[in-house]
């Protein structure tokens, strides 16, 4: 079928060939991206999400536990029927920090092929840099040569130090090389079992916590720092930053005073860094009862709120740029790239490997 289409050419040959899917599964989140290739990129014909908190209670036990593994199948179940309706034709589905550190993840991902028929690849931190970095070019701004990608998950923080140039055969476009990585093992779902489990139900953490929790992401960035000179980057005017979290969309819409989350208006937001230190210090203070009355928080977030600012607020603490682009975009959207690009090569008659190679 692949070839058929393929030797059709203009709008029925490569990524306008196809309808993809990605899904990307997180320590916290489980999120689906249906799509088709359009001139400008992609149309989105289907998304999903939902917060599975897969990875609750690995980085104690190290195995992922049976409440966690129902939550996620149930999910992934609902991924497959959605991707079967749309009769996609090319897709991948990729799990990261909760899978990676946990002893059961392979049985899981078995199972979860078993049961849904969906075949999931456990990807390291710099593919997870990768996607995330193909994903966001689009707002990187080409007078500045370098970037920190700065990626809050539930299980890690990514950081990607990036050189940013013009790219040299498509005018107007950017050319970003992933210079290097650290991925720290600490996200919005660790650092709150590790350092808010104490926290009374509903209630606000211990006096000094949060001070505690953005000190340790402090004490895990600082080598990075000084092994690629970044601070002096920073002051120099050389650095800009793009913040790819629910943590960060979340602050960028508490700071537009947005009643309700709407997409379009937090993707590619600018969030300048007093803002961040004010909204952070804000919602510091405030109980699990407080942050999940707070717009675009609610329920679902106010429990690993605190944990997300206090990461958050670290990464723009130990390097002052002035703002932080907001990406409301991520690994999905990485993906959806990867596969359009794929199917345009598989369709080239001249880059496709022969059946003879």
């Amino acid at each position: 079928m692949t070839g058929e289409t393929a030797s059709k050419g203009g709008w029925h040959s490569g990524r306008f060939a196809h309808t993809f899917a990605a899904i990307d599964l997180g320590t916290n989140n489980c999120r689906l991206l249906v799509a088709r290739a359009s001139v400008e990129g992609f149309d989105v014909i289907d998304t999903y999400s939902r917060p599975v908190r897969l990875g609750e209670g690995v980085a104690a036990t190290g195995t992922l536990c049976g409440e966690a593994i129902d939550r996620t199948l149930a999910a992934l179940e609902a991924c497959a029927n959605r991707i079967a309706r749309h009769r996609v034709t090319r897709a991948r589905h990729i799990a990261t920090e909760a899978c990676r550190r946990a002893c059961n993840g392979e049985d899981f991902l078995a199972l979860v092929r078993q049961r849904t028929g969906l075949d999931f690849e456990v990807i390291p931190p710099a593919e997870e840099a990768r996607l995330a970095l193909a994903s966001c070019e689009g707002l990187l701004d080409p007078a500045r040569p370098r970037a920190l990608l700065v990626d809050i998950g539930g299980g890690s923080t990514e950081i990607a130090w990036v050189a940013v140039r013009p790219h040299p055969q498509r005018p107007g476009a950017i050319d970003a090389e992933l210079l290097d990585l650290t991925s720290i093992p600490w996200g919005v779902v660790t650092l709150t079992e590790a350092m808010a489990a104490d926290r009374a139900p509903g209630g606000a953490l211990p006096e000094g916590r949060y001070a505690a929790m953005v000190e340790r992401i402090a004490a895990e960035l600082r080598p990075f720092c000084a092994r690629h000179g970044i601070g002096g980057a920073v002051a120099r005017g050389e650095v800009q930053m793009v913040g790819v979290s629910g943590t960060v969309t979340t602050v960028s819409a508490h700071n537009l005073g947005l009643a309700r989350y709407h997409r379009a208006t937090v993707d590619g937001s600018a969030l300048d860094r007093a803002a961040i230190l004010r909204i952070c210090g804000k919602l510091a203070p405030l109980s699990t009862d407080e942050l999940s009355r707070v717009p675009c928080i609610g329920e679902d977030r106010a429990e690993l709120a605190l944990a997300g600012g206090a990461i958050l607020e670290a990464v723009v603490r130990q390097w002052a740029v002035e703002s932080v682009r907001v990406a409301d975009r991520g690994l999905r959207e990485g993906v959806m790239v990867d596969l359009m690009r794929r199917a345009d090569r598989d369709a080239d008659p001249v880059g496709r490997p022969s059946d003879d190679a």
